[in-house]
């Protein structure tokens, strides 16, 4: 096709889509164009279903955000977690000092259901004796407060600054934070950086092009970030020099798309464990890959979920507990494929639910 042909070509194939549909048979109105961010067919597609609202087995969620509790939103909270056979959560959003010891205080009421981890504070990170104020802080948290371990949040390695700029991952003022950890047996579940479509060009090449659309505050420039590789690079580094330390690398440490590497890391460090909140959708395009990577790193998942849904939670029990073909994702922007159930053997499952966390995480009954 010649290059003036193909140009008309296009512009009669843009020109037909942006105008609205022509008038259907059964009747005279017209169908407004719609948007890619409107566009949402309905699957014709019939095959096998199977709902679940239940685990087969009790779980823990270990990536959960619960900030500001009340008694009454607790008792909802609890009430969700029967409903799901959840058997306890860990709120990896504790806080420090008093703020923990309130949380752990309200909480008490339902003896086993709640874990609490505690927070670090960055701020002043760049005055004299900050390392030292941090450490007796996490130690008094573990210690008096009833912390049962720590978690990084992903403004580490991305916003943190001080005096001379941002603060990487692998800090130095940090070591001994990492090393206080391991020595009062707790886990630290950090979560560094971002997907590695956020620090790409955001273009029709991109996979999470609606999600930078709709959130373009969530975009990672490389005028203003460094790159994906260097900013993992720095947690990585975190997670040699402190073997002792058991860490939770979260989010399959953004790897969910690339198993293999993944796995390549769980290999080079058996003080790494990682978990499953919100990447679920990467495992669920991949299904017979995704199952054997679970089952050969079967002592190395832990279930999470991140945001407090009761809905969504089902989303993620069928994707484990079901061969289920062709079914939603709940959230478009992080998924515009379909998933496929991944159909884990029950002593897996038992593992990933549970096991592999009341095995790490201190405090469950």
């Amino acid at each position: 096709m010649r290059p003036n042909t193909r140009a008309i070509l296009c512009l009669v194939l843009t020109t037909a889509i942006a105008a609205p549909v022509a008038a259907q048979e059964s009747g005279g109105d017209s169908v407004p164009s719609l948007t890619f961010e409107e566009y949402e067919p309905r699957s014709t597609l019939v095959v096998p279903e199977t709902p679940i609202t239940r685990a087969r087995f009790p779980f823990i969620d270990v990536h959960s955000h619960h900030r500001r509790l009340t008694p009454e939103r607790l008792a909802e909270v609890v009430a969700a977690m029967d409903r799901l056979n959840m058997a306890a959560l860990v709120n990896l959003s504790g806080g420090s000092g008093e703020s923990l010891a309130g949380n752990v205080r309200l909480t008490s009421a339902y003896p086993g259901r709640f874990i609490h981890f505690a927070n670090v504070d960055f701020d002043g990170i760049g005055e004299p004796g900050w390392s030292e104020r941090a450490v007796a802080r996490f130690e008094e948290d573990v210690r008096v407060h009833g912390a049962a371990g720590l978690k990084i949040f992903k403004n580490l390695g991305l916003d943190v600054r001080d005096g001379n700029g941002r603060v990487r991952t692998n800090d130095l003022r940090l070591d001994p934070l990492w090393a206080k950890a391991g020595e009062l047996g707790v886990p630290v579940l950090i979560h560094t950086g971002e997907p590695s479509e956020f620090f790409a060009p955001h273009d029709r090449f991109n996979e999470r092009w609606l999600e930078l659309e709709q959130f373009p505050n969530r975009a990672r420039p490389p005028e203003e970030y460094p790159s994906w590789e260097e900013v993992m690079a720095e947690q990585h580094d975190v997670f040699r020099k402190h073997p002792g330390t058991t860490f939770i690398n979260a989010h399959l440490g953004w790897m969910g798309n690339d198993l293999a590497r993944l796995g390549r890391l769980l290999d080079e460090y058996p003080n790494v464990v990682t978990e499953v909140a919100a990447v679920i959708a990467e495992l669920g395009r991949q299904p017979r890959f995704a199952r054997e990577f679970l089952i050969r790193y079967q002592d190395r998942v832990l279930f999470g979920k991140d945001t407090f849904a009761e809905e969504e939670y089902h989303t993620y029990l069928r994707l484990f507990e079901t061969a289920d073909e062709y079914f939603p994702y709940f959230r478009r922007r992080h998924a515009f494929w379909r998933m496929y159930g991944i159909d884990l053997p029950d002593e897996v499952l038992r593992k990933l639910y549970s096991e592999n966390a009341r095995r790490l995480i201190p405090g469950f009954d």
